[in-house]
C-alpha cells in the first residue's frame, strides 16, 4: 500500500506552530519514499526548503521502553516571522495492508481548513470495511464509487474549544476504512466480523505463547492449594504477577500487537501490556481460572471507544488488559500495575468498548460503569474553634470508586509533598499547619482512607463580639463552569461523582448562635445537593453536606443551567453563620 500526501497549513502566530504537524512515523513495514518541506512568507515567496535526510530523526518511543524499531522524522523549524506557510510532502510505502490512515478533516480545535481531500483506491474484488461519521452537517461530497473512495471537504470554519467539549471527531467529519481482506507482517487475516477477527488473533497471535517454566508451575500451584473459587485463585495469581514482575515497554513482535511469549516473561520478569497480560492469563490458565485477552483504548481524561460497526482494533486500541468472566459478570484485571487492587479499572479502561479475543472468536462488550455513588468520597471531621476563630481539626476522608484513584498516589510522596498536597487541597484555608497524616489502602474494598490532624489560624473571621463562620471546612467547591455569551457545542459529564461531608463542630462555651442558615435542596437532572446545619447541643454543630454530579450527554442550550447549578452550590458551598458571645 503506498501513501502520498500534500499538506499546506499557514501558521497565525506563535500559538499555531504545534500545528504544523510535518512529521513521519517508520519502522520495519514502512518506508518512506519521499519527504520533503518548503516554507514560505506572508508575501507567499519561498524562504526554505527542508530535504528528507535534513529531517530530525529520532525514536518514537521514551525513556520506558526497552526496545522498539519505530522511529520518526520531524521538521525542526523556528520561525522568523508571522504567519508562515508549510508545505509538507510525503510518500510512503507500507508493507501491509491491515491500516489504513483516517480521514480527519478537522484536525483539532482552533484549526479551520480551507480544502481536505482523500482519496482511496483498492482491487474493488476486495470488500471495504467504513464508518462515516457527521458528513451530512459539514457539506462533505463523497464522490466514492466501486474501487476508489473519495471524500472531500471546503471551507471548514475553525471550531473553539468550550468546556467539557465531546471529543472532536465525535462530533465533526471522521472516517474510517479497511479491507476485509489485509496483509499484516506475513500473516493474512479477515474482518468480516468481530468473531471472526478474534479467532484469527487467537489463532496466528496468541495461541502457543503461554507457556511457564515447571518452577513458576509448582509455585503457582503451591499458593493456589486449598482454593476452590476461581475468584480467590485469580487474586492469588494477580498478586503474584504485582510482586514478580514491572512493566516495560517492548515494542516488537507482528507490528507491535503480538504479546512476547509468557515463557520469555516469566525468565526475564518484565513486559509490556501485552506480554504481562499473556503472562498473567498464562498463570489463570495453569489453575484452571478463565480468562481473555482485551484490546481496549485506555484513556485517563477522555472515556475513547472501539466503534463496534466498524471491524478493526488498530488505531483504535492502544493497550491490553485481561478480561475474567465471573458468575455472569465481567471482572477486567490491569496487568501493567504494581499497585492496583484486584479488578480496579477505574480512571483509566472504565466504561468503554473493548475487544475480548476468545478461542472461538472476538466480541466487543464494554468495560465496567462506575456509577455516581460507587465514585464516592466521604468525608467525616471533628472541629473544635477557639474563641479567636482558630481550629483544630481531625479529619477521616475514605474514597472510593474513581476517587480512589484520585486519592490514593499521595500515600506514595514524601512527607514533604504530603504536607504541600494537604495544604494545596485545602489552599482557601490559611495558616494550615499540618500535624499527623495516616493511610490505609484496603485494597479487598477497594477504599482509600486519610486520617488527617491539622490547626489552622483565624479561620473565622471575628468582628466585635461575633465570629463569622464557614461550616463548610473540608470540602468548598470553588470553581464555576467557564461562562459562554452562545455556547455552540453540546457537552458531556463523562463520570460522576458523590461528595458527602459531616462534620462536629465545638464552639467556645462563652459563644452561642446568632444565626444558622436553612436546610438547602436542589435537585435537577445535572445531580443533587443538599446543606444543612443543625445544633446538637448549645456548644455542638452538625454539619452535613452531599453533593451528587450526573455522568451524561447535554445538548448546548442546557450548558447555562448545568453552569447556574454549579454557581448555586459554590453560594451556599460558601455561605456562612453567624456566632455571637455570650454576655
Amino acid at each position: 500500500m503506498v501513501h502520498t500526501n500534500k499538506r499546506i497549513v499557514t501558521i497565525l502566530n506563535s500559538s499555531g506552530n504545534s500545528k504544523v504537524n510535518a512529521y513521519l512515523g517508520y519502522d520495519k513495514g514502512i518506508s518512506i519514499k519521499k519527504m520533503e518541506a518548503r516554507i514560505f512568507d506572508a508575501q507567499g515567496k519561498e524562504i526554505k526548503k527542508i530535504k528528507r535526510n535534513d529531517f530530525e530523526d529520532v525514536s518514537a518511543v521514551d525513556g520506558g521502553t526497552l526496545y522498539s524499531d519505530s522511529r520518526v522524522k520531524y521538521l525542526r523549524y523556528t520561525p522568523i516571522d508571522y504567519p508562515y506557510t508549510v508545505l509538507f510532502e510525503t510518500e510512503v510505502e507500507y508493507s501491509y495492508t491491515a491500516y489504513i490512515r483516517r480521514w480527519k478533516p478537522i484536525e483539532g480545535f482552533a484549526t479551520s481548513t480551507e480544502n481536505s481531500r482523500y482519496v482511496f483506491r483498492y482491487d474493488a474484488s476486495n470488500e471495504l470495511n467504513k464508518s462515516e461519521t457527521n458528513f451530512e452537517s459539514f457539506g462533505v461530497i463523497n464522490q466514492s464509487k466501486p474501487g476508489e473512495i473519495h471524500y472531500e471537504a471546503n471551507n471548514l470554519k475553525a471550531i473553539v474549544y468550550e468546556a467539557y467539549s465531546p471529543n472532536l471527531k465525535d462530533i465533526t467529519p471522521y472516517a474510517m476504512l479497511n479491507l476485509k481482506n489485509f496483509s499484516y507482517e506475513g500473516y493474512f487475516g479477515s474482518s468480516n466480523d468481530w468473531e471472526g477477527l478474534g479467532k484469527w488473533m487467537h489463532e496466528q497471535l496468541l495461541l502457543g505463547r503461554t507457556r511457564v517454566s515447571d518452577k513458576t508451575k509448582n509455585e503457582i500451584n503451591a499458593l493456589v492449594a486449598g482454593l476452590d473459587d476461581p475468584l480467590d485463585k485469580a487474586k492469588v495469581v494477580y498478586q503474584y504477577v504485582q510482586n514478580n514482575t514491572r512493566y516495560i515497554s517492548v515494542q516488537e513482535g507482528i507490528g507491535g500487537i503480538q504479546p512476547i511469549d509468557a515463557l520469555k516473561v516469566d525468565e526475564v520478569k518484565y513486559g509490556d501490556c501485552k506480554g504481562l497480560s499473556n503472562y498473567t492469563k498464562a498463570l489463570l490458565d495453569l489453575v484452571g481460572v478463565e480468562s481473555y485477552y482485551t484490546r481496549v483504548f485506555a484513556s485517563p481524561d477522555n472515556l475513547v471507544d472501539i466503534n463496534k460497526d466498524f471491524v478493526s482494533f488498530l488505531g483504535q486500541s492502544n493497550h491490553v488488559i485481561l478480561n475474567l468472566p465471573y458468575q455472569g459478570t465481567n471482572i477486567w484485571l490491569e496487568c501493567t500495575s504494581q499497585t492496583s487492587p484486584f479488578g480496579y479499572s477505574a480512571n483509566f479502561t472504565d466504561d468503554r468498548n473493548v475487544f475480548v479475543i476468545r478461542p472461538d472468536g472476538g466480541e466487543v462488550i464494554r468495560t465496567k460503569i462506575y456509577t455516581a455513588a460507587e465514585n464516592l468520597l466521604d468525608t467525616k471531621a471533628n472541629i473544635v474553634l477557639t474563641e479567636d476563630g482558630d481550629i483544630e481539626a481531625k479529619i477521616n476522608l475514605n474514597s472510593y470508586g474513581t476517587q480512589y484513584g484520585h486519592h490514593v498516589g499521595i500515600q506514595y510522596r514524601t512527607l514533604k509533598d504530603q504536607t504541600l498536597h494537604y495544604k494545596d487541597y485545602w489552599s482557601y484555608i490559611h495558616n494550615v499547619d499540618i500535624l499527623s497524616m495516616n493511610y490505609n489502602n484496603d485494597k479487598d474494598t477497594i477504599m482509600f482512607t486519610e486520617n488527617i490532624e491539622l490547626t489552622a489560624k483565624k479561620y473565622a473571621s471575628k468582628t466585635g463580639d461575633r465570629l463569622l463562620l464557614s461550616p463548610n471546612f473540608f470540602n468548598v467547591l470553588s470553581n464555576v463552569p467557564t461562562r459562554y455569551r452562545e455556547r455552540k457545542l453540546p457537552f458531556e459529564i463523562e463520570r460522576g461523582f458523590h461528595d458527602m461531608d459531616e462534620y462536629v463542630i465545638s464552639i467556645p462555651e462563652n459563644f452561642e448562635v446568632e444565626a444558622l442558615q436553612n436546610d438547602v435542596l436542589i435537585e435537577n437532572k445535572f445531580g443533587k445537593y443538599n446543606y444543612s446545619i443543625s445544633k446538637m447541643d448549645d456548644h455542638t454543630l452538625l454539619f452535613k453536606r452531599s453533593f451528587i454530579l450526573n455522568k451524561g450527554h447535554y445538548v448546548n442550550t442546557d450548558y447555562e443551567d448545568f453552569r447556574n447549578f454549579y454557581l448555586e452550590v459554590v453560594k451556599q458551598d460558601q455561605s456562612r453563620i453567624i456566632l455571637i458571645k455570650k454576655s
